[in-house]
């Protein structure tokens, strides 16, 4: 957390940057920062549903200025990260959410993630999650935020998956930009806090699945989709139940490849946690 907070007020943005740190179900213990002028951080308990979503609204409710960010606290952003997406958001006034590429860190080696485009359509993320683009660097006005799109979906089984679907809500009502820079460290490893909850992925998706009517529609994002909830379900265990999802996935996509390896865990010839530890070795996931 102190990296993280620190890496915000060491921004090479001039303007102000107020930092809130949302402590979830416990006393706010701020780290022990260097501030400086047009600096501030204080930290807030989360008053919302308990988890991350709950924690981001809580934060976002809580900011003073005309923009917010978020940065989950095993990521940290590089100093020119700010003034980039606001040079974006001061030629494009039209612009709700800038993101960015990123960097990924599995504790031991580091891998640069493009972004693909710089114009984000709705089309465009419901035909790919454009996986690149982490939450981590997203920049939002906050009145498109609050006013127009909506908060963070308190109601996502276990809170996975809010970054897609904040992505999917923003790209309905106002233009993305994405800065293909990598201003944000990404940390993959077993800490993180979703690494491994195979039954919540797969929860999470299926409701993404029921409220974006879009991604079922759309053969190739129901594939996308569907081979992920069958990976998941075969990594939690759910062999039989995720057969359906992995065939329907494969009968779209005949050469998706994570549905094959989700067929593979099914049958208990490979290990899930073995295929993430190797797809993040490359910088990918699942």
């Amino acid at each position: 957390m102190r990296r993280a907070v620190q890496s915000i007020v060491d921004q090479d943005y001039p303007g102000q940057i107020e930092v809130i740190v949302v402590f979830d179900a416990t006393d706010p213990v701020l780290p022990d920062v260097v501030t400086g002028p047009a600096r501030s951080v204080r930290g807030v308990v989360n008053d919302r549903v308990r988890g991350l979503a709950g924690a981001r609204n809580t934060g976002i409710l809580e900011a003073q200025h005309d923009f917010v960010a978020f940065l989950d606290d095993d990521d940290h952003w590089f100093s020119g990260k700010l003034e980039a997406q606001m040079n974006v958001f001061a030629q494009h006034p039209d612009v709700g959410l800038v993101g960015s590429a990123m960097q990924v860190d599995d504790g031991r080696t580091t891998h640069d993630r493009p972004v693909p485009l710089t114009y984000v359509r709705h089309a465009d993320l419901v035909r790919d999650r454009i996986a690149a683009l982490h939450s981590s660097s997203f920049v939002f006005r906050r009145d498109v935020l609050v006013d127009r799109v909506g908060m963070i979906d308190e109601d996502l089984p276990g809170a996975y998956g809010e970054d897609y679907d904040i992505l999917l809500r923003t790209s309905r009502v106002v233009p993305i930009r994405l800065v293909d820079e990598p201003l944000v460290s990404v940390r993959w490893s077993g800490q993180s806090f979703f690494y491994g909850k195979w039954a919540q992925y797969a929860e999470g998706l299926i409701y993404l699945l029921d409220k974006h009517p879009e991604l079922r529609e759309d053969r190739a994002a129901a594939a996308r989709v569907g081979s992920q909830v069958g990976f998941a379900l075969a990594a939690s265990g759910q062999r039989k139940a995720s057969r359906t999802w992995l065939w329907g996935a494969l009968r779209s996509q005949p050469l998706n490849a994570r549905a094959w390896l989700g067929l593979l865990i099914s049958l208990r010839l490979l290990s899930a946690d073995g295929v993430a530890r190797v797809a993040n070795l490359f910088g990918k996931g699942i």
